[in-house]
C-alpha cells in the first residue's frame, strides 16, 4: 500500500489539498482564446468547478452562465458533522459571490425545467430560455419516485439528509429531540449511491453524539447491501468500538415505511424507530431524465469519458454523481471536481476545433470521521484506458488508512477548505 504522503507527493498535491495535476490536457487548455457561451446547470462540486475553470482557463474569453437553485453552496461532505453536533450549517456553506465578482460567471438563482439538445437551449423557471454553445450538467442525484412505499410526501417525518441543507438541520433536530433510550434507525440503499462511505460515517457520528448525550440509546443500521461498501475493515472496527450502541444488519432491503409510527418495513420484519433516517434509492438528477439522455439501468447517464459528453448527445457534458461510474470510481465530491476539470479542458479544446486529451487521469480522496477526533480515508487514481474506453484504477496508487487517527481529522478539514476554495474562491 502506498504511503499517504508519498501518494500526494507523486500527484503534485500537498496534504489536505486538491490537485490540479494529473488531468492531462490542462496545459493545452490554459490560455485558450476559445469563445462561446457555456451554460452550467448545478452549482455543486462539479458545476461550480466547471464554471470557474472555464472562465480561468479561457482567460475570460468564454461566457459562462451558472444556474443553481440555491443561493449558496452547501457541502454534502462534512455535513454528517452537523448531524453529529460537531459543526454548524454556516461551517459547511460558501457564497457564490467570487464566481460572480472575481471570475465573471453569470450566476442565476433559478431552476432548469427543460433542456433541448437539438436547439441547444435550456429553459428556466424564472429567466426563460437561454441558448448555449455547450451545456454542462451537474445535477447531482434525485430519488426514485415510489421506490419506497409510503415515503413520498413524508420526508419531513422521515428525512434523508442526503442533500445537504434543510434536511440536514431537520435530522439534527430530530436527533436532539429524541429521548435517551431511543432508537435511531438508518437505511442504506443498494449501491451505487452518492458517497459510498457516507452512511457508515453518519452511523458513527450519530453514535458518537448519543454516547455523550443519550448513552442508553442505539443506532440500528439496515443496509440493503451484503456488506459495508467502503473502507470495510476500518468501519467494522469503528462500529465495534461503539459496542452495543451500533447494530449493523446487512442484507436488509427496505420495502416501505409507515410515516406516522416511523416504522421501517423490511421483507420479513418491521422495525420501529424513534428517529427514522431513510436514504432512498437514487438516480441522476431529474433534468438528465427529462432531457432523454442515455441512461444505464434507467438511473445513470452514460458518458464519453474523454469529453464527459452524454453518449450520442454532442454538446451536453455531464459530471459527478449523475453519471454511470467507471470501475471502482466513487460518486464523491472530489471526483465531481475532477470530472469538471476534465470537461472544462475538453470543452475549450473542442471550441477551438481540437480534440480532447487522449490520456486523462483523475483521482479521488475521501475522508470519513468515525468519531469527533479520528478520521479514515480512501484514495484512488484512475487512468483512461483507450482499449476499454473508460478510466481504470491505477494499481498500487492510493489505498486506505491503516487505522483511524487524529492527524487525518486535521487533513480532512484542510481538504474541505481547499476544495471549497478551488471551486469558489
Amino acid at each position: 500500500m502506498i504511503n499517504r504522503r508519498d501518494f500526494l507527493r507523486t500527484m503534485g498535491i500537498a496534504a489536505g489539498g486538491t490537485s490540479l495535476a494529473g488531468i492531462s490536457g490542462l496545459a493545452s487548455a490554459a490560455g485558450s482564446a476559445a469563445k462561446g457561451h457555456i451554460v452550467v446547470v448545478g452549482g455543486g462540486f462539479g458545476g461550480a468547478t466547471a464554471a470557474k475553470y472555464l472562465r480561468m482557463w479561457s482567460n475570460g474569453s468564454v461566457e459562462v452562465t451558472l444556474i443553481e437553485r440555491n443561493t449558496r453552496f452547501i457541502s454534502c461532505p462534512i455535513s454528517n458533522l452537523v448531524i453529529g453536533g460537531l459543526q454548524q450549517m454556516d461551517d459547511i456553506s460558501v457564497s457564490y459571490d467570487n464566481l460572480r465578482d472575481k471570475w465573471g460567471v453569470k450566476v442565476l438563482t433559478d431552476e432548469v425545467t427543460a433542456l433541448d439538445p437539438d436547439k441547444r437551449t435550456v429553459t428556466t423557471a424564472k429567466h426563460g430560455t437561454l441558448g448555449y454553445d455547450r451545456v454542462v450538467l451537474s445535477p447531482g442525484i434525485d430519488f426514485i419516485p415510489g421506490a419506497i412505499a409510503g415515503l413520498e410526501g413524508n420526508q419531513e417525518l422521515i428525512p434523508h439528509a442526503w442533500k445537504a441543507g434543510p434536511q440536514t438541520v431537520l435530522l439534527r433536530k430530530q436527533l436532539e429531540d429524541m429521548a435517551d433510550g431511543g432508537v435511531f434507525v438508518m437505511t442504506i440503499p443498494r449501491a451505487p449511491y452518492r458517497c459510498p462511505p457516507g452512511p457508515y460515517e453518519r452511523a458513527c457520528l450519530v453514535a458518537n453524539y448519543l454516547r455523550e448525550a443519550k448513552p442508553r440509546s442505539k443506532v440500528l443500521v439496515l443496509d440493503a447491501n451484503d456488506e459495508i461498501q467502503s473502507k470495510k475493515a476500518l468501519f467494522t472496527k469503528a462500529f465495534e468500538s461503539y459496542g452495543a450502541l451500533i447494530e449493523y444488519v446487512p442484507g436488509s432491503k427496505l420495502e416501505g415505511v409507515d410515516a406516522a409510527s416511523r416504522t421501517a418495513k423490511l421483507e420479513f420484519d418491521d422495525v420501529q424507530a424513534d428517529v427514522l433516517n431513510v436514504i432512498p434509492p437514487m438516480r441522476a438528477g431529474n433534468i438528465a431524465t427529462q432531457a432523454g439522455l442515455p441512461l444505464i439501468n434507467e438511473r445513470w447517464v452514460e458518458v464519453e469519458w474523454l469529453s464527459m459528453e452524454a453518449k450520442g448527445v454532442p454538446g451536453v457534458h455531464v459530471l459527478g454523481d449523475a453519471i454511470f461510474p467507471a470501475p471502482t470510481m466513487p460518486k464523491s465530491g472530489h471526483m465531481a471536481n475532477q470530472h469538471a476539470k476534465l470537461a472544462a479542458a475538453a470543452i475549450l479544446n473542442l471550441l477551438e476545433g481540437k480534440a480532447p486529451s487522449a490520456t486523462p487521469v483523475v483521482m479521488n480522496t475521501c475522508y470519513s470521521f468515525v468519531d469527533g477526533k479520528n478520521v479514515i480515508h480512501v484514495a484512488s487514481v484512475h487512468q483512461y484506458d483507450a482499449e476499454k474506453q473508460q478510466p481504470m484504477p491505477v494499481e498500487g496508487a492510493g489505498g486506505v488508512s491503516l487505522v483511524a487517527n487524529e492527524l487525518e481529522a486535521k487533513t480532512a478539514m484542510g481538504w474541505a477548505r481547499n476544495i471549497w476554495a478551488d471551486m469558489l474562491a
